[in-house]
């Protein structure tokens, strides 16, 4: 999940049909009181309190009309809600460091200003209504699932892209004659990119849609692969595996976007899902393939090739067949074709009314996470546990190889194989997950549909627990040959379904705790987390070879375990920490009334 998915996901829970009064006579009315940009604040105080308020407004049942013809009416109220709310929180929509106080230049050719537009909202487009065929959520089912496997492989991609060089780093340090810790540098260098990128990805999806950032980072992902592999010295290595991760950081901030686009609130749960098994599973595919291409005679330079031309395929598949999923970039599409056919200038799609503002970007990309990191004990505790769990995913590309290469004999290769150990915990995970999101639904409808972000935590206490199980079982059973390779393979059964479980739990949690401002949380909560993956690996070896196997894992162990408590405080005191924050907004609970 990414910037521009999160305010997707804000701007549906503000904008579902809950929300609209149920009166049909009074539709029309509440229509024209929608917030547009004019009328909408940009401060943190009125987008906090505009939520707050809409929350303690959830209408009553008790409607005569006819129940499938109102969801319809309110839907298309919703979407029209939607848009504008995405454009009020949209990088570039305040334009406050373009203020000018000079005189507005003469209009030309002896002509005086004319007139503003009568009835602006008038000259505005919208969707047509719930089944707007040019909606990326009524697109064909068939279409949808093309678009995600099509998304969904260069995700993967790029994931398998951060990994695959983990196998390599030995032929790479003893080819260009350095130490193991200095190619392991390859590894770190990208997923420093991973969390670099975002600052570019993530706007730019909210001002151009989906569609042309993945286009240019499919294209500089693969350029610079193919860079790797033809590098005659190591800085070349380091310094555009750097930029492969950079533009490999696309796909994990937008994809989940294009999803949210596409799915409806029922279903984007279960796709997001299928996304982050992408998104690890990656990592744990490349070590063994990665190791297969090593130690043939095609060597180190075509783990890279590989890597390549996936990530060249991606591009292809992007550039023919890939539509754009993104409202307000649809709308400004038919803006422009209605322009052009009816020779009327003004009419215009709201996402055309944003322009670059470089003061919001540093504001909403960089001052904001900071201090949501700094103030919020739920964002701070909550980024470190992340952090630490996919530091550990990261570090096990260093670990697995110590225990099946160093303790049990095995190639690179099949030391890669044990890896399919986590990558079905992840698999586990997700059905678990799939199993309890009908109890979630049956929440959310007691609710009136007002989410409740501790509702989240349950499988991120009970992952935690069997994750923490997962590295004593790793450590006390890979530790010496006489104990079969099959027993540390098999504690990748626990620690992948604990990583998933609370890693994908987590993000939601913060998604529901802090609606508009979820983007802000997101971007400290990956920036710390890729800090954290980008320097396990480089003492995870010394870690291991010093403290020896079972006492390294151990101490992992304990500080997963000592971890756990920090969804179970949340759990139970999250509701009144949030009441005291300046940025998350607090929900009724099923207790409260």
């Amino acid at each position: 999940m990414d910037a521009a998915d999160v305010d997707l996901e804000k701007a549906e829970r503000q904008a579902s049909p809950s929300q609209f009064p149920r009166d049909p006579e009074t539709i029309d009315e509440r229509l024209e009181r929608i917030p547009t940009s004019s009328s909408t604040s940009s401060s943190s105080s009125s987008a906090r309190g505009n939520v707050q308020a809409t929350m303690s407004h959830v209408p009553t049942q008790g409607d005569q009309l006819d129940r499938d013809q109102l969801e319809r009416e309110q839907t298309a109220l919703s979407r029209i809600h939607t848009q504008r709310s995405q454009h009020s929180g949209t990088v570039g929509k305040s334009l406050r460091s373009r203020m000018s106080q000079k005189p507005l230049p003469e209009f030309g050719g002896g002509k005086s200003y004319p007139p503003p537009l009568p009835a602006k909202e008038e000259y505005v487009v919208e969707f047509t209504g719930v089944d707007d065929p040019l909606h990326a959520q009524n697109w064909p089912f068939r279409k949808k699932i093309i678009t995600a496997a099509m998304l969904g492989f260069f995700t993967f991609t790029s994931a398998f892209g951060s990994a695959i060089f983990s196998a390599a780093t030995g032929a790479v340090a003893h080819y260009f004659g350095v130490s193991v810790e200095v190619g392991i540098l390859g590894l770190t260098l990208y997923v420093l990119g991973f969390a670099s990128g975002p600052i570019l990805w993530a706007p730019l999806s909210e001002l151009q849609g989906r569609r042309l950032p993945l286009m240019i980072a499919s294209f500089g992902f693969f350029i610079f692969q193919f860079a790797v592999a033809t590098a005659k010295d190591l800085q070349t290595v380091m310094i555009c595996r750097f930029w492969g991760g950079f533009f490999g950081a696309c796909p994990l901030t937008v994809v989940a976007a294009v999803f949210a686009d596409m799915f409806n609130n029922r279903s984007r749960g279960l796709a997001i899902t299928v996304f982050a098994m992408m998104v690890f599973a990656g990592p744990l595919m490349a070590p063994f393939i990665g190791g297969f291409i090593t130690i043939s005679y095609l060597g180190w330079r075509w783990t890279e090739y590989i890597t390549g031309i996936m990530g060249a395929a991606s591009f292809i598949l992007i550039v023919l067949f890939l539509e754009e999923s993104y409202p307000p970039m649809i709308l400004v599409t038919k803006a422009s074709e209605l322009r052009r056919r009816t020779r009327n200038w003004g009419i215009h799609a709201k996402q055309e009314e944003i322009e670059i503002d470089i003061r919001e970007l540093v504001e909403k990309n960089f001052s904001r996470p900071l201090r949501l990191l700094v103030t919020e004990p739920i964002v701070l505790l909550i980024s470190l546990y992340m952090s630490f769990i996919y530091g550990i995913l990261y570090l096990f590309l260093t670990a697995y190889p110590i225990v099946f290469q160093g303790v049990h004999g095995m190639n690179e290769g099949v030391g890669g194989l044990p890896y399919f150990g986590m990558i079905t915990g992840f698999a586990l995970a997700s059905l678990y997950m799939f199993l309890t999101q009908p109890s979630y639904n049956r929440k959310l409808a007691a609710n009136k549909n007002m989410p409740v972000p501790e509702w989240r935590l349950p499988p991120v206490i009970v992952g935690g627990v069997v994750f923490a199980m997962g590295l004593f079982w790793f450590g006390w059973s890979g530790y010496k040959r006489d104990v079969h390779w099959i027993a540390p393979t098999l504690s990748g059964l626990f620690s992948g379904f604990g990583l998933l479980c609370i890693f994908l739990q987590l993000m939601n949690y913060i998604v529901d705790a802090y609606l508009m401002f979820a983007a802000s949380a997101l971007a400290a909560n990956t920036f710390i987390r890729s800090i954290f993956g980008a320097c396990f690996p480089l003492f995870g070896r010394q870690m291991f070879n010093n403290l020896g196997i079972q006492w390294a894992a151990t101490l992992l162990g304990c500080l997963a375990a000592i971890m756990v408590p920090i969804p179970i405080v949340f759990y139970k005191y999250g509701h009144k920490i949030r009441q005291r924050s300046k940025f998350a907004p607090t929900f009724p609970k099923e207790d409260d009334e």
